[in-house]
């Protein structure tokens, strides 16, 4: 059962239905009712929540603030779940590689291909005609 206050809490309905197409085979041509997939979408977010607050108790106890992935591995051992340790872990490995080898975003100032000195005076300018503009209709 899930906490109090936590009603509200979901997965997004395009990304569940996305996973159960790609799981389902086409030439088997079954499709999945939509009640079938807000029911499943609300199992997910009740193991999620069961295995979060379980990783969160482990966590207190060993006087941890960050709960990290050796305590969701123990989480799913302690409350049943050891067949899915090893495919967790290596989708969390798998995510910390690509984390390090994804781009780094360019921000609009890298984007520009303008000097600091140039933007400041460029804004410098706008800051003066707009003062002229207010003077002029004063």
């Amino acid at each position: 059962m899930r906490p109090p206050g936590t009603d509200d809490l979901s997965l997004p309905k395009a990304t569940v239905q996305k996973i159960i197409t790609e799981i389902l085979q086409p030439s088997q041509s079954v499709t999945f009712a939509r009640d079938a997939r807000d029911l499943l979408i609300d199992c997910c977010v009740e193991f999620i929540t069961l295995i979060s607050s379980e990783a969160n108790e482990i966590a207190e106890k060993e006087a941890k603030k960050t709960i990290g992935t050796e305590h969701i591995d123990k989480a799913l051992r302690e409350l049943g779940f050891p067949e899915y340790v090893q495919e967790v872990l290596a989708s969390a490995g798998e995510h910390k590689e690509a984390l390090k080898t994804r781009e780094k975003k360019t921000n609009k100032l890298d984007q520009c291909g303008l000097s600091e000195a140039e933007l400041l005076s460029q804004q410098e300018e706008l800051f003066k005609s707009a003062n002229e503009k207010y003077n002029q209709g004063h």
